[in-house]
């Protein structure tokens, strides 16, 4: 085995860890989880929708890789969308819309190359909860892929602290 594959590996073992914490503490907290995405396509809730038993607090997810649907559907203001506003507003626009006790969003800039001015690899993570909304600003290395990767990873560890901190 190559130090990519274990690499692979240990990150796809990380994530089913994430995605397992979330689903035990919103069921043992009888509460739910919906996720707004762009930058990470859907990816976040691919995973949370493969936990068993995610039917009974996984509401769904709006992937809103078009301005326009961030705009129109998740009700964020117009102008740049590669900001902490924007994903903040995605996250309490996906839980309104789902009526979700939790919400994760995810926006930022794969690659390659700037978007907006803002730096490849630059990217917003918002949680709301069901008493505020927190979001984080990171700085991932690597290709569009590796930085898609490690924000939907990113994305489950904000939402599992927030779920276990209840």
């Amino acid at each position: 085995m190559n130090d990519t594959d274990e690499s692979h590996r240990d990150w796809a073992e990380r994530t089913d860890q994430l995605e397992q914490e979330i689903a035990d503490a919103l069921v043992g907290s009888n509460q739910t989880a919906a996720v707004a995405e762009s930058l990470t396509g859907g990816n976040v809730s691919a995973g949370l929708s493969a936990i068993e038993g995610a039917s009974d607090w996984f509401l769904g997810g709006v992937v809103a890789y078009a301005e326009v649907v961030k705009f129109d559907l998740l009700g964020v203001d117009q102008g740049p969308v590669i900001t902490a506003k924007t994903a903040e507003q995605m996250a309490r626009g996906v839980s309104r819309l789902l009526h979700a006790d939790y919400a994760v969003a995810t926006t930022g800039v794969g690659g390659p190359g700037p978007q907006e001015g803002v730096p490849q690899g630059t990217v917003f993570i918002a949680v709301a909860t069901p008493t505020t909304t927190r979001v984080q600003r990171y700085e991932f290395d690597g290709d569009p892929s590796e930085i898609v990767r490690r924000t939907t990873q990113q994305a489950l560890q904000d939402l599992a602290d927030a779920a276990a901190a209840t």
